[in-house]
């Protein structure tokens, strides 16, 4: 019992810290964790998941991958298919279908592996997930439409190409039978289509529940968390293996309802997701023998691995775009980049150990294979793609942006300034009257409110690294910043100080929910837009040993706000209460001061 305890929690220790190395040091997770894995298994093996916990290691993989492709599905909004243009629905639709089916011939005739297994394998291959692609696109720093076409492909295919792995699977437990009758196709069919109904009915049951307030907001997530499982488990046991499809439609189900608490539990759902994501990560490759790493080097994978790369990837992204219109440059990049992650391994893992179970032993090699092509794709595309977008010209600016969300005076003039310096900036209103400071000044802007959705769909947020609340809405600027946590980070999320109609601080509101305070605890809204209108001007002060940041300091009005530094390398970095920033010599201190203040 004690071993089970302690493997049991070195494995989430494992999990958990690798993907906190991999955030700390800007490293792919799948990468990081790969490794953890291998070392503490096959490598060194101190341990054994699947031999140590015996019993309990296939269920808990089943429910766990079931739980990983709901929160995949529950991203799947039909809304959001119908708006993203022709090229992205044909990439999504017959791309998606040419990739399945060239995926798996290459799978058979190249790697040897049976037809059947290889139409599963396939399925599983189209998959790139937008917990990988997305990170990669920040880092190109595409432009709109290979940023669009690469992002949707990741949401939309996340969830289909597991769909056609169950269903391939089930057809193929089906079409091996020894003695097909008419009541085994009817078993079938009826299996399938049972499952589908118990994914809607969970679904359309707990959004009804939730819609009608018949579920506490404290017991949602664990409301949901056991109708994924409880729909997984109903579904398995009528029909073997459905219970992945059951829980799928389920997720697709939900994101169709329109249920307004739908991206609280979409966000919790992640945090769930990333860590069975983790913990089952090192419970399969702590589970891989060395046998199976060496296989990785063997001819048959490494052409597979080739093939797809070179050949069926950029085939199926040319063929399905034909008549669309889209530049051949945009082709080319789209074409190379499709980096599978840890959901198609994990899936695959999956797969590898179910099919075993029904006698196909070349399923050994699933997993050999489906390393391969990860840590190829990963590494290939991930240190290729912004060489190649750059190259292509299919690259914005290199320096991180920024999106203010809010329109004033102030705003617009930093805004301004900021933009003078090549730093990407957007200011987003729900209001077309204060978007006129932005307009005066020719400041890039966007009529629409931050937190609809449709505003999300249609604004690109990949170039912009800081998003900073600037509203005069206290309230309003600590729900952007607690909205946009799971997707910017507190680090990059900055917003203007709580202040009270009696200019009293509301320091009775938690850093945790609320972005980092920028400038100084007494800049607010009122504050910095009075300034403006008493004539204070945005000096630029460059520092350097003569003049050091010490010295401005000394010479600046009382009144006056630091408000930003811009290093040498371009990188902005705000002034917070909550941290404080190093300036060294050659960087650029931006200022609201009295126009008589001393400019570098």
């Amino acid at each position: 019992m004690d071993n089970l305890l302690f493997e049991l929690m070195l494995i989430l220790f494992l999990g958990v810290s690798s993907q906190w190395v991999a955030w700390r040091y800007r490293l792919p997770a799948i990468v990081v964790m790969s490794v953890v894995g291998l070392l503490a298994g096959p490598i060194f093996g101190i341990i054994n998941p699947e031999e140590n916990l015996a019993v309990v290691y296939s269920p808990l993989i089943s429910i766990a991958v079931g739980i990983i492709l709901f929160e995949g599905s529950l991203g799947l909004d039909f809304r959001e298919v119908r708006g993203i243009g022709k090229p992205i629905y044909r990439i999504v639709t017959i791309g998606a279908l040419l990739a399945w089916l060239l995926g798996s011939l290459a799978a058979h005739y190249v790697a040897g592996l049976p037809l059947a297994v290889s139409f599963v394998i396939g399925a599983i291959f189209i998959v790139t997930g937008p917990t990988v692609i997305l990170p990669l696109l920040r880092q190109a720093k595409l432009k709109p439409l290979p940023a669009a076409i690469l992002k949707w492909e990741g949401i939309i295919v996340d969830p289909l190409g597991a769909l056609l792995a169950v269903f391939a699977f089930v057809f193929i437990q089906f079409i091996t039978l020894d003695d097909v009758t008419f009541i085994t196709i009817l078993f079938f069919i009826g299996g399938s289509i049972l499952a589908i109904l118990i994914g809607i009915g969970f679904g359309f049951g707990v959004g009804k529940l939730f819609e009608n307030g018949l579920v506490p907001e404290y017991l949602k997530s664990p409301f949901v968390l056991s109708s994924v499982v409880t729909a997984f488990t109903i579904s398995d046991m009528i029909m073997h293996e459905t219970g992945l499809l059951a829980v799928t439609v389920m997720g697709i189900t939900l994101a169709n309802m329109r249920i307004s608490s739908i991206g609280d539990l979409r966000h919790f759902k992640e945090n769930i997701s990333i860590l069975l994501i983790s913990v089952i990560f090192i419970m399969l490759t702590a589970s891989l023998t060395r046998e199976t790493l060496i296989a990785m080097f063997e001819w048959p994978i490494i052409s597979f691995v080739l093939l797809m790369l070179f050949v069926i990837r950029p085939l199926t992204i040319f063929i399905s775009t034909i008549g669309t219109g889209l530049p051949f440059k945009v082709k080319l990049l789209t074409g190379w980049i499709a980096p599978r992650g840890i959901v198609a391994l994990t899936v695959s893992g999956y797969f590898a150990g179910v099919l075993l179970l029904e006698g196909y032993e070349e399923a050994e090699m699933l997993t050999s294979l489906t390393f391969g092509l990860v840590f190829a794709t990963v590494v290939a595309h991930g240190f290729s793609i912004g060489w190649l977008s750059k190259k292509l010209n299919l690259s914005t600016e290199s320096t991180p942006g920024i999106l203010m969300v809010g329109s004033s005076k102030f705003t617009a003039n930093f805004a301004k300034v900021l933009g003078d310096y090549d730093i990407p900036v957007m200011i987003i209103d729900s209001s077309w009257s204060r978007l006129s400071h932005a307009r005066r000044l020719d400041v890039p802007n966007k009529h629409g409110e931050v937190l609809s959705e449709q505003t999300d769909y249609q604004l690109d947020m990949t170039p912009y690294e800081y998003m900073i609340s600037m509203t005069e809405f206290d309230s309003y600027n600590t729900l952007i910043s607690t909205t946009f946590k799971p997707e910017f980070g507190r680090e990059f999320l900055y917003q203007l100080p709580i202040q009270m109609d009696n200019g009293d601080r509301l320091d009775e509101v938690s850093n945790h929910i609320s972005g980092n305070i920028l400038f100084s605890e007494q800049a607010n809204w009122t504050v910095l837009n009075e300034k403006i209108n008493q004539g204070f001007v945005f000096k630029k002060t460059k520092i350097s040993e003569q003049y050091t940041f010490e010295t401005l300091k000394k010479e600046l009005h009382h009144e006056s706000v630091l408000l930003a530094i811009i290093k040498g390398s371009g990188k902005i970095i705000f002034f917070s209460p909550n941290r404080e920033p190093k300036v060294e010599s050659k960087d650029i201190v931006i200022s609201l001061s009295k126009p008589n203040n001393r400019q570098g």
